[in-house]
């Protein structure tokens, strides 16, 4: 007797842990395959920095910069269980957001879920004001807004609980989203969270920012819609291809006399100060293309003399220049300031050139049509004018005939 008592003991156990499972909710679906990519994209990251298999996807954390959705999304719930790998590790997740960096950043624009392991809040100077928590906070970056729900500070969203383990267990993301209000649960408890999202339909993305980083069992469940107007939706794709890994020179050629003036340092290509040297050329060569390429210069860069600039078609004289001096278009002292970072959208079809010049989180763009004696095809080049800068977020798209032209936006990227 009690040796067939010990028989059903097992039996007995399942049926009452299978009791207490909650049941599956319905109309989830995998956002991953188990050994590839499918369905995402590498916004400005190196080949090697996101891997899957067995379903966990793996993030090297190196460079900064996201893998996103190819599709956009607008209402939903997205399930995903993430851990880091090291100690002070930093990641997210990106909602609602755009296709590419914005302006003078490695980010998206849109709302942040953010991914923290505890060891970075050692970090923080307990002398100051709190101003983020490594347990949930949810924020809008870089020219997105929000209305934080609870305790915050300025539009980031603190958590009403501390409910995230450590490095290395698993923490588990609900992520609710549903016409500009988004919330956030840790573990089973909903603690963070906004309303009146601007954007509130874009991609999805998950962030690369440092450190060593997992996720599987990533889900979505759309929800109905709710027709975003353009206004509160991120722009679309236009198909932009990243020409900087963020790791390396990979796609460029570096010049023979002077290349070792160029370094690379994460999401951004540095030029030291020495006299003038040879510009930094893509590889490949380009007929019909936008480009875009930010540009920063430093505090006490000499805008009365030449500063930095943005070649094309293999030209020697810069299509654009910041500073004073020999270029078809001269952004001076009047029109630019040091210490800023510049986002250039230039335009080629045939000779002409339409460009426009942009600051992070400007609506209204300096513009400029000229036309250039140049070739059909050349290549890309980032110029090197006596001045240190920092040239960042470059990409290219190439053109057909029937592409109509720039319209002088900000909101284009």
């Amino acid at each position: 007797m009690f040796s067939r008592a010990l028989l059903f003991l097992p039996l007995i156990s399942l049926l009452g842990l299978t009791s207490c499972q909650p049941k599956a909710e319905q109309g989830f679906v995998p956002m991953f395959h188990a050994n590839d990519l499918h369905g995402w994209v590498n916004a400005n990251c190196a080949p090697e920095t996101w891997s899957i298999k067995d379903g966990v996807i793996s993030c090297t954390g190196f460079p900064t910069g996201a893998l996103r959705t190819e599709k956009q999304y607008e209402n939903f719930i997205l399930e995903a269980e993430w851990r880091h790998l090291t100690e002070a590790g930093n990641s997210g997740i990106f909602v609602w957001g755009t296709p590419i960096s914005s302006p003078g950043v490695p980010f998206l624009r849109g709302i942040e879920v953010q991914i923290l392991d505890h060891g970075y809040m050692k970090k923080a100077d307990p002398k100051k004001p709190k101003w983020f928590t490594t347990h949930g906070d949810v924020f809008p970056i870089h020219g997105a807004t929000m209305a934080p729900h609870g305790e915050h500070n300025g539009q980031r969203s603190f958590p009403s609980e501390e409910r995230s383990k450590p490095s290395p267990e698993w923490n588990h993301y609900r992520i609710e989203a549903n016409n500009g209000r988004i919330t956030l649960a840790v573990n089973g408890k909903v603690v963070s969270g906004g309303d009146n999202c601007n954007y509130r339909k874009g991609y999805l993305a998950l962030e690369s920012e440092g450190a060593p980083v997992e996720f599987r069992n990533v889900r979505i469940k759309e929800l109905p819609s709710t027709n975003a107007v353009p206004e509160v939706t991120a722009p679309l794709d236009q198909g932009w291809k990243a020409l900087y890994t963020g790791l390396d020179f990979r796609h460029w050629i570096k010049p023979a006399a002077g290349g070792d003036k160029w370094t690379t340092a994460d999401w951004q290509i540095k030029v030291a100060a020495s006299q003038t040297g040879p510009a930094l050329w893509s590889e490949e060569s380009f007929g019909d293309c936008e480009i875009i390429a930010d540009i920063n210069l430093p505090k006490g860069t000499d805008l009365t003399k030449p500063a930095a600039g943005l070649c094309v078609r293999g030209l020697s004289h810069p299509l654009v220049m910041f500073g004073q001096g020999k270029a078809s278009i001269v952004l001076g002292p009047d029109q630019v300031k040091a210490g800023q970072w510049y986002r250039v959208k230039a335009t080629l079809k045939g000779k002409t050139a339409q460009v426009l010049i942009t600051e992070p989180k400007d609506e209204n763009p300096q513009t400029f049509e000229v036309t250039v004696d140049m070739g059909a095809q050349g290549r890309i080049g980032l110029a090197d004018l006596t001045q240190a800068v920092s040239y960042s977020n470059i990409y290219v798209r190439e053109l057909e005939a029937s592409d109509p032209p720039t319209t002088p936006t900000a909101k284009a990227e």
